[in-house]
C-alpha cells in the first residue's frame, strides 16, 4: 500500500533527508586514494549520531555496517571493509540512509578516486544526467514507468549502458522501504498515477555494458555485483510528488 504523506509527515521526512544529503557531502572529502571503505563507514556513523539522528543500514536485515560502500563492479549494498583500500582510477557510491526523529530520508552518489578514465567518467556523468532527466518528468497524473523507467533507459541503452531490473528504488520515509517498488527501465509493473504526497527514491543502477544481469556475493549476502565485472554507478535522491511536480528533497 502507498502511503501518501500528511504535511508534518513531509516536514519530517524532508528534514531527515537533507541530513542524509549533508552527511554524503561531508563524506564526499574523504573520498581520496588509499582510505579504506571501513574509515568511510566510521566518519559517515559518528557525523550521522552527532547530528541526533540513526544510520539506518546497521542491522538492517543484519546488514553489519552504517553506509553501503560500491566500489567499481558493485553496484550495490558494498560492505564497507578495513580490507577495502581505495585506489587511484576506482569509483565508489556511497549511500546514506538517515532516521530523524523518526523519519528516513534516502540518498546516493557515484564518486571518482582520484584520476579516473575517460569511459568511468562518462558512466558517472550519464547516470547522474539519467537520473535528472527523470526528475524533470516527474509530476502528478503522470504514470511512474513513463517519467522514470522509460525516460532513464531510452537515455542510457543508446551509450551502451543498461539500468539494473534486479533492483531499483522503493517508497520511504516513515520506513526504510516501502511501496511503490521503482523500476529503471520501462515496464507494466511500474504504471502507476502518481498523487502529491507520494515519496520514493530514483536511484538508476547504470552498467558500463548492455548486460543488466547481477548476483549477489554468497559469501555476505548482501554485496551485489555486475555478472560480467563491468562498472557500474549509481545516484539516489528522494523525492516528493507536489501538486504541479516534484520536490527533490536530497537536494542541497
Amino acid at each position: 500500500m502507498i502511503i501518501i504523506k500528511t504535511p508534518p509527515q513531509i516536514q519530517g521526512i524532508r528534514q531527515s533527508s537533507k541530513l542524509a544529503a549533508v552527511t554524503l557531502k561531508y563524506l564526499s572529502q574523504f573520498v581520496k586514494p588509499g582510505i579504506s571503505t571501513q574509515k568511510l563507514n566510521k566518519l559517515a556513523h559518528q557525523f550521522i549520531v552527532k547530528h541526533n539522528a540513526i544510520p539506518a543500514p546497521l542491522n538492517y536485515g543484519g546488514f553489519p555496517k552504517s553506509i553501503c560502500t560500491s566500489v567499481n563492479n558493485v553496484v550495490c549494498h558494498g560492505i564497507p571493509s578495513e580490507k577495502a583500500i581505495l585506489k587511484e582510477g576506482d569509483i565508489i557510491n556511497l549511500d546514506i540512509t538517515t532516521i530523524l526523529d523518526g523519519f528516513y530520508g534516502d540518498v546516493s552518489a557515484t564518486f571518482p578516486v582520484g584520476q579516473i578514465s575517460a569511459s568511468s567518467q562518462l558512466l558517472i556523468d550519464q547516470t547522474r544526467q539519467a537520473l535528472n532527466l527523470a526528475i524533470t518528468a516527474i509530476k502528478p497524473g503522470k504514470y511512474l514507468n513513463e517519467v522514470v523507467g522509460k525516460v532513464i533507459e531510452d537515455f542510457v541503452t543508446p551509450q551502451g549502458f543498461s539500468p539494473v531490473r534486479e533492483l531499483g528504488g522503493h517508497g520511504v520515509g516513515l520506513k526504510f522501504h516501502e511501496d511503490p517498488f521503482v523500476f529503471h527501465f520501462n515496464t507494466s509493473q511500474n504504471h502507476l498515477l502518481l498523487k502529491p504526497g507520494m515519496i520514493f527514491t530514483v536511484e538508476p543502477m547504470i552498467n558500463a555494458s548492455l548486460n543488466w544481469r547481477v548476483n549477489i556475493d554468497p559469501s555476505d549476502g548482501w554485496t551485489v555485483r555486475t555478472t560480467d565485472g563491468a562498472l557500474s554507478c549509481q545516484f539516489e535522491h528522494t523525492i516528493l510528488i507536489t501538486d504541479n511536480g516534484c520536490e527533490v528533497l536530497t537536494k542541497l
